[in-house]
C-alpha cells in the first residue's frame, strides 16, 4: 500500500482503519450493513482462503498468503463443506 500523495507507507495500515473505511464502506454500498451477522474482516479474510481452496488452490500456498504458523489453522478457514445448501437437512423430501 502507498500514499496516493508522496508515494511511500510512513506508517502500518491500522485494522480499525481497514474495516471502516474499506470493509464497511463497500459493504454499505452494495447492502450489506453492520446488522449482518459475523460481517467483519475475519469473515472476510475467511471468505478469501474458501473461495481460493475452491479454486484449487495448494493449502499450503493458503496457509502461507495467510501467515498461518500450521496449516490446521487454515484448515479452520476451509469453510467448503459448511455451505448451508449442502445440509442434510434440506435434501429432506416432506
Amino acid at each position: 500500500m502507498k500514499n496516493n500523495t508522496t508515494g511511500t507507507l510512513n506508517k502500518p495500515l491500522n485494522p480499525t482503519s481497514i474495516y471502516k473505511e474499506v470493509v464497511r464502506y463497500y459493504g454499505e454500498r452494495i447492502g450489506i450493513t453492520t446488522a449482518v451477522h459475523g460481517f467483519c474482516v475475519h469473515s472476510l479474510r475467511a471468505t478469501a482462503a474458501t473461495n481460493a481452496l475452491e479454486h484449487n488452490a495448494d493449502i499450503a500456498k493458503v496457509q502461507e498468503w495467510l501467515g498461518h504458523a500450521n496449516v490446521s489453522t487454515t484448515r479452520l478457514y476451509d469453510k467448503r463443506k459448511h455451505r448451508p445448501e449442502d445440509s442434510p437437512t434440506l435434501r429432506v423430501d416432506y
